[in-house]
């Protein structure tokens, strides 16, 4: 807590991190010490990262596990923030990594969504689409060295029933939309300042 390297879930006990630096490579996902690794070539959420002599843009990797008892993952993106020259604030989505080997879509630059087994009727899902695991490398391809930002890693699982959706099957009435959620995980930023080392 101290250091900041933390998320929080919307309630399913999903595992998120994200490290970021010059010299992590999407190599390092190979590797069977990853997280040392990590730790030492970047910095983890919740860190700082500062701009290096040669401008180049850092590497992110990302690591997502599923709640053990939970459904499988959609997703993982990546949501940068920053201020531009003129003092406006930005923030977007980047799509990062979805399961099963779903390409993203040129002219939308998401993924496609990764379906729905939900049963309104039962308030039910099956876990025949995502996956326990992600494990993504990315590269910010609007990097800009001359501005403040941050980052962050949010994790998406498949559709399940709402809450509301369970009450309603168990009081026999028509579930209110949206009847399906997709239940997240949300890292601390890392945030990057172009003060140089």
């Amino acid at each position: 807590m101290r250091r900041k390297e933390t998320f929080a879930t919307s309630g399913p006990r999903i595992s998120l991190r994200m490290f970021a630096g010059w010299d992590l490579t999407a190599a390092l996902l190979d590797r069977p010490d990853l997280m040392e690794q990590a730790y030492l070539r970047g910095v983890p959420m919740g860190g700082q990262l500062r701009r290096r002599a040669d401008d180049a843009s850092p590497g992110f990797l990302i690591m997502a596990l599923k709640d053990e008892q939970g459904a499988n993952l959609d997703r993982v993106q990546v949501i940068k923030g920053w201020v531009d020259a003129d003092g406006r604030s930005h923030e977007k989505v980047f799509d990062v990594l979805a399961s099963g080997g779903r390409e993203i879509d040129q002219q939308t630059g998401s993924f496609p969504p990764v379906g729905n087994t939900v049963d309104l009727g039962a308030a039910s899902y099956e876990n025949t689409i995502g996956t326990a695991s992600l494990l993504a490398y990315w590269e910010d391809p609007e990097f800009d060295p001359a501005l403040e930002a941050f980052y962050y890693s949010r994790v998406l699982e498949i559709p399940t029933p709402r809450w509301s959706t369970y009450d309603a099957v168990k009081l026999g009435i028509e579930p209110m939309e949206p009847a399906t959620i997709q239940e997240r995980a949300i890292g601390s930023p890392i945030w990057y300042s172009p003060i140089r080392y």
